[in-house]
């Protein structure tokens, strides 16, 4: 499968894009790469490989998860720019 032109033209107007020729020539030379890799990659035997949920193992990476107690409500405020007794107070973005 290649791209052509016309299919980048195609997508391009979906996209809401508005492509030069040259940019259009370009586009098209890179899906066609990118289809070209995917193609190799599916020469690849992955029969034997464990289908993984994450890249990394996030088991080392993240924090354990453990109850703590809660800012106190004066702390949460205390950075506040701009705060009432109980509320943090932003400009007005409605009208």
């Amino acid at each position: 499968m290649s791209v052509t032109e016309k299919d980048v033209k195609y997508i391009a107007n979906l996209a809401r894009l508005q492509l030069d020729q040259e940019e259009v020539t370009s586009l098209a030379g890179d899906m066609n790469k990118i289809l070209g890799y995917m193609e190799l990659l599916d020469e690849l035997d992955t029969d034997i490989v464990e289908p993984l949920e994450h890249v990394i193992d996030l088991e080392s990476r993240l924090r354990k998860d453990e109850a703590k107690e809660p800012l106190s409500h004066e702390d949460a405020l205390k950075n506040a720019p701009d705060a009432d007794s109980d509320y943090f107070r932003v400009p007005k973005v409605i009208e």
